[in-house]
């Protein structure tokens, strides 16, 4: 799930922790299959401790990755059965590192949280245990021989492995959840605990792949267009140098004959290119402000969601900048359906998300995804929108409307120039083609 919820675990500081027991949860039929695919589609629980993700860390196989797995799957060849065999992690061993300076600061601070899940098939004893029953706050620490206070640690062992399957009879299973918790004294900083987090990523190879890749494309596609972009200003300018009188120099060739085209207001769809020009400028607005706002460490990255936060509270408070861009540039194309393009520039964008939202959030819910927006905030979002956002456009249109006509520096031709063909590489579908390709 996205959101976070009280752990049952009970970490005092500074308190070790042998094998306890936790709780005893049945499973069978429809469970138990939902809980075999959590395991074979790979699902994480991620336990958060003082603003830290717990860690699963090896130092002999040298990975470090959020989280740890619901349980692992085992082909034939590992069991000598016919088909795959699922196992659950049931027993957690957490440790804590912490650093202690009493000259610097007071208290304890906790430095690093890993987690090593153990797969074991506790042995049950005679005595009655109800069902999801908190076990450590009641205080029943006996009657399994594999969890007991003063016993061996619980460790990985193929004999002893949890397998995920009914019993003989069809009749439910029985799962006890454990866990051990041990605190390590560490001189590692506080300000350096994120740093196992930062580096040293399984998928980093593949990040400094893409990342080369897309510099070698930036570098080859502006080299092209520097190239040509050069050998059509050197072959202009060798033009304009050898004009002799002054009529051939008031005559334009080259690209400069576009000068008079690039300024004419469209002929068609003028609203529409308002709109998306109106609603660009309001979404690059948002972001840049959330941008200033990161880098001047207003936006606490540890905080899942502050940031898609921000940027929608701020998009809906650039609404005056989407409305007056729109008006401007509708105003300079001599349109005269002002009331239409502000009412456009208010709700199409906002209108399709919000839509598209509602409808992929109605399947979520009908799966049951944790991903799925509970309705009070569609409503909250729903009254951003139609009691912030829309008015703030709306103002914007105002003083758009009221300013001056945009004036272009050049004059424009009344006509438009004729276009000629471009060869069939060039044309729309093959460059997009092409340039999907690279």
């Amino acid at each position: 799930g996205h959101k976070l919820q009280m752990a049952p675990y009970a970490f005092p500081t500074k308190v070790s922790k042998e094998c306890t027991p936790l709780c005893v949860v049945e499973v069978g039929g429809k469970k138990l299959r939902w809980l075999r695919k959590l395991v074979d589609r790979q699902y994480r629980v991620h336990v958060t401790v003082d603003q830290l993700p717990v860690l699963m860390r090896s130092k002999e196989l040298n990975y470090a990755v959020r989280g740890y797995p619901v349980g692992f799957k085992a082909p034939p060849s590992y069991t000598g059965l016919k088909e795959d065999e699922f196992y659950l992690y049931n027993h957690l061993k957490f440790t804590f590192t912490y650093r202690e300076e009493p000259s610097e600061f007071e208290g304890v601070r906790i430095t690093g949280f890993d987690v090593h899940p153990v797969s074991i098939s506790h042995q049950f004893g005679n005595e009655k245990i109800d069902l999801e029953t908190n076990l450590e706050a009641a205080n029943k620490k006996d009657g399994w021989s594999t969890c007991t206070p003063g016993g061996e640690s619980p460790v990985n062992e193929p004999e002893t492995y949890l397998a995920l399957r009914s019993g003989a009879t069809g009749e439910s299973m029985k799962i006890l959840y454990s866990y051990e918790v041990n605190w390590i004294d560490s001189d590692i900083p506080w300000s350096d605990r994120w740093d196992v987090y930062l580096v040293g990523s399984p998928d980093d190879e593949i990040h400094y792949f893409a990342i080369v890749n897309s510099l070698m494309i930036v570098i080859f596609l502006t080299g092209a267009v520097a190239t040509i972009m050069i050998r059509t200003l050197k072959k202009d300018i060798a033009g304009y140098n050898e004009m002799q009188t002054l009529e051939e120099a008031q005559e334009e060739t080259g690209w400069k004959l576009v000068h008079g085209d690039v300024f004419r207001p469209p002929q068609t769809y003028p609203m529409l290119l308002s709109v998306l020009v109106g609603t660009g400028a309001q979404i690059g607005t948002a972001f840049f402000i959330t941008l200033l706002a990161c880098m001047l460490r207003m936006l606490n990255p540890i905080k899942k969601g502050a940031a898609l936060t921000a940027v929608i509270v701020l998009y809906v408070l650039c609404g005056g900048v989407g409305g007056y861009v729109s008006s401007r540039l509708y105003k300079f194309c001599d349109a005269k359906s002002w009331k239409r393009c502000t009412i456009a520039t208010a709700i199409a964008f906002p209108g399709l998300i919000v839509s598209m939202i509602m409808v992929l959030n109605v399947f979520l819910t009908i799966v049951g995804a944790a991903t799925a927006v509970n309705f009070l905030t569609i409503i909250l979002v729903f009254l951003m929108w139609g009691c912030v956002s829309t008015p703030l456009v709306f103002v914007g249109s105002y003083f758009g409307y009221r300013a001056d006509k945009v004036e272009v520096p050049t004059k424009t031709n009344q006509i438009a120039r004729f276009v000629p063909e471009v060869p069939y590489y060039a044309a729309p579908p093959t460059s997009v083609l092409i340039a999907g390709l690279l």
